[in-house]
C-alpha cells in the first residue's frame, strides 16, 4: 500500500514540479531547455530528491542546478498549492546524468560497430 502511494506522489509531484518550474520561476540562469526527469520522495515523505536534466554546456548544467536550488522554497511553495498533503516535502535538485551517459554508450558501441567492420572487410592487396 505504502509503495502504491510513493509511487503515485512521486508521478504527481514530477508533474506539477515540472509545471511550476516552466510557468513560474523567473531567473535568468534557469536554462530553457530544462526537465524534471523522475522524484524520488522518503518514506517519512519529508524530503524529496528531483532529478533534472538539462539541455546544455555543463556551465549552463550549473547555473541552473543553483538557480533551481535557491528557488527551492518557492517551488515547494507553489507546488503546495496543487498538491494537498500534511507536510510538503523539502525538495532537493539533482542533476539526472542518465541522458548524457546513455549518449555517450551509444557513441562508445558506434565506434566498436565501426571497427568491426573494418576487422571484417579487410582491403588486401594482391
Amino acid at each position: 500500500m505504502e509503495a502504491k502511494r510513493t509511487k503515485r506522489l512521486n508521478s504527481l509531484l514530477k508533474q506539477v514540479l515540472s509545471d511550476v518550474i516552466r510557468k513560474e520561476v523567473r531567473d535568468p540562469r534557469l536554462h530553457p531547455f530544462c526537465s524534471v526527469t523522475h522524484v524520488e520522495i522518503s518514506k517519512d515523505l519529508q524530503h524529496a530528491k528531483v532529478y533534472v536534466s538539462v539541455i546544455g554546456s555543463e556551465k549552463e548544467k550549473q547555473q541552473t542546478l543553483q538557480a533551481l536550488q535557491s528557488a527551492a522554497g518557492f517551488i515547494a511553495i507553489s507546488a503546495s498549492k496543487e498538491v494537498v498533503i500534511r507536510y510538503f516535502p523539502q525538495l532537493f535538485f539533482k542533476l539526472d546524468t542518465t541522458v548524457d551517459e546513455h549518449m555517450k554508450i551509444e557513441s562508445i558501441l558506434g565506434k566498436i560497430h565501426e571497427e568491426e567492420k573494418t576487422r571484417n572487410n579487410p582491403k588486401r592487396k594482391k
